[in-house]
């Protein structure tokens, strides 16, 4: 029982972290937009928050806003949310998604405005709310194991996806290791993994977006460590468009070891 309980309580010492990422948004080089990405994991519940705005040239044609929240608890290192949020307005339209967690469940969402219902889209039944993630805890990806996280096992994973709107998979696969140096914040090592869309349910299947995402071959998302956590998170995202690549990519990259996480805190 003392082992067990050791053992525990190192489990907990390797578990909270705090994350402040700002990241810029390009395509085809062109600047797109920027964010803020806050991730806070205590000892039994976690916070994540994501804020952006066009900026740039694209600001001359259109203006846009969004945020995205999730609370949730940590038990055994996992994370469960209880709690989504997203809401995105630009000039000529807004989106807004709240839902209601637990254990992988939806219990409650709603969405304005409403999803139109058509005969050709995949209609989303109760089962399809369950066993899933939302799109922020779905970033927050544990290495197994307890050794280095910059192994090939960060990446292989298929995540079950339910925004609100759309149920969908994604499948990471490792592809390489690579380095990363921020302007401000992480210098080190990234795992980066190949990354591959499906959709479920809530999508029309002929519409060109969706067949296209289906079809992508060279997504790629690089993986940056939280300290204090076994959580990697996405420093870079690219994926292929006709218009160019597009890139979210961090700035800033500051992670620290909470205080109660050990004997202090620690910055990358």
């Amino acid at each position: 029982m003392l082992a067990a309980l050791l053992g525990d309580a190192g489990s907990r010492a390797h578990a909270q972290g705090r994350l402040d990422g700002h990241y810029n948004v390009t395509l085809g080089g062109v600047a797109f937009g920027k964010g803020t990405w806050l991730v806070d994991v205590r000892d039994d519940q976690f916070t994540s928050a994501v804020s952006g705005a066009t900026s740039g040239v694209l600001r001359l044609f259109t203006r846009g806003q969004g945020s995205s929240a999730v609370r949730g608890t940590v038990h055994a290192g996992q994370l469960s949310a209880t709690s989504y949020a997203s809401s995105i307005a630009t000039d000529k339209k807004y989106d807004d998604v709240r839902m209601v967690m637990s254990a992988g469940a939806v219990k409650e969402y709603a969405a304005e405005p409403p999803t139109i219902q058509i005969p050709e889209r995949v209609p989303i039944t109760e089962a399809h709310r369950r066993g899933i993630a939302d799109p922020l805890t779905a970033s927050l990806m544990k290495v197994p194991g307890n050794g280095d996280t910059f192994v090939p096992e960060a990446c292989p994973r298929k995540v079950a996806i339910f925004d609100g709107r759309m149920r969908y998979d994604l499948q990471f696969a490792f592809k390489r290791l690579d380095k990363v140096k921020s302007e401000k914040g992480y210098q080190g090592a990234v795992v980066v993994c190949a990354l591959y869309f499906a959709p479920v349910a809530g999508h029309v299947p002929d519409r060109p977006v969706i067949k296209y995402l289906t079809d992508m071959r060279d997504a790629e998302v690089w993986l940056a460590p939280i300290a204090g956590t076994r959580l990697m998170v996405p420093y870079r995202f690219s994926v292929p468009t006709p218009l160019g690549t597009g890139i979210v990519q961090a700035t800033q990259f500051l992670t620290t070891a909470n205080p109660q996480a050990g004997n202090g805190s620690r910055t990358q």
